[in-house]
């Protein structure tokens, strides 16, 4: 597979491998998003690699998005043996030979926010930044586009609905600036994400104000996400206030290997002016 660019594409088979250029890129990248979020007063955070699957279906995880998780188990301890001794390459372990899986890799990088606040009360607008490797099991890999795995950045308010609400207008505004100081021509689209059930009522409000906007690079590529939650996760996580009602909650998130594939394009290739560009827009 070729990138965009002609050079060899960074990614197979939805795994990738970032050289020294790339890594640079990503480092202003990410040098950028933390600098905004230090103005934001955001605190950093960093969370495990492994979420619990009790943990994921307090969100109602497994039923709004059957289709996305991968998990973690090993092999049953009957098999332990016959695995290591039955002496052939191994192309793949059958699902029978493995432990119930009581753990899954994150598809995002903010459900550990709120599971660490839960039962927390919130008097002024909380906010945080963490970074995660995050996993999809997608219906197919494209490059950098679309990975089994990739980097997810984000920057989460938790506090009133007029809180959440503000600190998403107030990073909209940013990423249609940095996007047009960039060149990268980004549409905000409408997004879809079911935190709540398909028939509730918080699925219809859902429809009618949508709660997701993604940042659309060439048409097709959504590169970074607002999404403003109301109290799901408050609720969910118990998570409150100081009038005692579960906090809203909302984020700004950031693909930065679907970046690093904008950026790429955008600059032809050229890694190191796109670095340049990262560095000096705003």
């Amino acid at each position: 597979m070729e990138a965009s660019s002609g050079r060899p594409s960074p990614a197979q088979d939805g795994l990738a491998t970032l050289g020294p250029e790339l890594v640079h890129l990503r480092t202003a990248l990410e040098g950028r998003f933390l600098g905004w979020a230090a103005e934001r007063g955001a605190e950093p955070m960093l969370f495990p690699p492994l979420m619990r699957v009790t943990d994921l279906e307090k969100f109602d995880y497994f039923r709004n998005f059957p289709h996305l998780p991968l998990f973690v188990a090993g092999l049953r301890p009957e098999c332990l043996h016959e695995t290591a001794e039955h002496g052939i390459a191994v192309q793949a372990i059958p699902g029978s030979e493995l432990a119930a899986a009581a753990y899954a890799l994150p598809s995002a990088a903010c459900y550990n926010i709120y599971l660490h606040l839960s039962g927390a009360v919130v008097d002024a607008p909380r906010y945080i930044t963490t970074v995660a490797s995050c996993f999809r099991n997608e219906q197919r890999y494209d490059d950098l586009r679309r990975l089994w795995g990739f980097t997810m950045r984000e920057i989460v308010c938790i506090g009133t609905r007029e809180e959440v609400q503000d600190h998403v207008r107030h990073f909209k505004q940013r990423v249609i600036r940095f996007g047009e100081e960039l060149g990268l021509g980004l549409a905000v689209e409408i997004g879809e994400d079911p935190f709540y059930q398909p028939k509730g009522a918080r699925s219809l409000m859902q429809q009618l104000f949508p709660q997701k906007e993604e940042f659309v690079y060439d048409g097709s590529l959504a590169i970074a996400s607002l999404n403003f939650h109301r109290n799901f996760f408050g609720e969910r996580c118990k998570i409150s206030t100081a009038g005692g009602q579960p906090a809203f909650t909302g984020c700004v998130a950031f693909g930065l290997e679907r970046w690093l594939h904008a950026l790429s394009d955008r600059f032809g290739g050229d890694l190191a002016a796109a670095a340049a560009a990262v560095a000096h827009a705003g």
